[in-house]
């Protein structure tokens, strides 16, 4: 993962595709699925935009990791990036 996420933020930093400058948090999660999920999972992706519009990802995000009764510390949930502060 550190490769991953060293890689992809000089990747995003030297496209300059967000104001000031892209780093990743200190964490990540990895999930899983099963071969019968794959249909519901493209869907969810499709749809994904207008989902979120009724909640957010970090409010479905906490919601996973209860009903999967993931034991978690708050300091590691993402937290909204808030473009306006940029440089």
């Amino acid at each position: 993962m550190q490769d991953v996420k060293g890689d992809s933020s000089k990747w995003i930093n030297k496209r300059g595709f967000v104001p000031g400058r892209f780093s990743w948090q200190e964490g990540f999660g990895g999930f899983s699925y099963g071969k019968s999920q794959i249909d519901n999972i493209i869907d969810y992706i499709k749809q994904q935009e207008i989902h979120h519009r009724r909640k957010s990802f970090i409010e479905e995000y906490i919601e996973f990791l209860e009903k999967s009764e993931v034991s978690y510390n708050e300091h590691f949930i993402f937290k909204p990036v808030d473009f306006s502060s940029a440089d």
